[in-house]
């Protein structure tokens, strides 16, 4: 849940120098108007070259290697909002979902979150701001700001759209899965840490009740479960190890609950996305069976995955010292992670 809000139009100017760098004599930037579809690869599209992006043109050169910015208004993602991911127009690496971008009035593209490790940020030549980068390539995005009050994350990322490609949902080369297993605070915590993983969501699903809160699904009677939305890259870690992971970091064997939390919003329950998947959670369930668990997980299809609050998100991070979950080791090749500190 975001809280959205006009900014004055007195306070306009300001927020179209927000992403500038103090380059030219006038304390304002060199900016780019650029022909797109000369300058970007269009959308849709992961144009790799031997497994590179397609070189850089002149005016992609100008932003992402000579830290330019592209004046506001004219990019081409600045006020687009369909679901997919945006990757490095360098390198090719996912970095922002956009389920984390909003419309914040600026003229650049706006996230309030980047998928985890793949953003880097340093002090800005200007002395005053903080520029953004591409960890794997180091390719210059844009800026990150704070106390804005734009979203409940405070934070700002203002992309040049000549910095990013955008891939549709349909198209990208993500995939995502979605499990329950008691609270979703140490759930999420743990798929955090797995190779492959790039974002992961605290939420609700499985119930009946549109847009529900946390207090709702306290109740029991929206039949939503307390669950987490894993995004991953298949190309380094399967579907199959992350449900194998699920299956450790919780105990699948109780119903409607875990340790001291009761109720079915804490059932156990793999929410399959496709045929593949529901195949994979019923093989790991025969394989514990076998092992003498008497395993309650649910496997049902996927329904709507409704974002918890933003308190939610990255509990164990904020909170360190509530861990609530105790991985116990039931497969030989799971995806390694770290016990949360106590």
């Amino acid at each position: 849940m975001r809280f959205r809000y006009l900014w004055l139009l007195g306070l306009l100017p300001l927020a179209a120098l927000a992403c500038a760098s103090p380059n030219d004599p006038s304390g304002g930037t060199t900016m780019v108007d650029r022909n797109l579809s000369e300058s970007h690869p269009p959308a849709g599209a992961l144009p790799l070259q031997d497994g590179k992006m397609p070189p850089l043109s002149d005016a992609e050169k100008h932003i992402i290697l000579e830290k330019g910015t592209e004046a506001p208004f004219t990019g081409k993602y600045w006020n687009t909002f369909e679901r997919g991911v945006y990757v490095c127009r360098q390198c090719g690496t996912p970095l922002y979902l956009s389920d984390t971008k909003f419309d914040s009035h600026c003229g650049w593209p706006s996230f309030d979150e980047e998928i985890r490790g793949a953003v880097r940020r340093q002090p800005d030549a200007d002395g005053s701001r903080t520029e953004i980068l591409c960890a794997k390539c180091g390719a210059h995005l844009g800026h990150v700001f704070t106390g804005e009050k734009a979203t409940e994350k405070d934070t700002r990322h203002c992309v040049n759209s000549i910095s990013i490609v955008f891939i549709p949902e349909a198209k990208w080369p993500l995939q995502r899965a979605i499990f329950a297993g008691g609270c979703f605070w140490g759930v999420e915590h743990y798929f955090h840490q797995a190779g492959g993983v790039l974002a992961v969501t605290s939420g609700y699903t499985g119930g009946h009740v549109k847009n529900p809160t946390y207090e709702q699904v306290c109740t029991g009677k929206t039949g939503h479960a307390e669950s987490v939305e894993v995004v991953f890259d298949p190309a380094r870690v399967s579907y199959e190890k992350l449900a194998k992971l699920f299956f450790e970091i919780h105990d699948p064997t109780e119903v409607n609950r875990q340790g001291p939390d009761v109720g079915s919003q804490y059932r156990s329950a793999v929410f399959y996305l496709n045929d593949e998947q529901k195949k994979t959670a019923e093989a790991l369930i025969a394989q514990l069976r076998a092992k003498g668990l008497k395993v309650a997980t649910e496997v049902t299809p996927a329904s709507t995955f409704w974002r918890a609050e933003d308190y939610h998100q990255d509990y164990i991070v904020k909170h360190p010292e509530r861990p609530c979950h105790v991985r116990v080791k039931r497969f030989d090749d799971a995806p390694e992670t770290a016990a949360p500190r106590k």
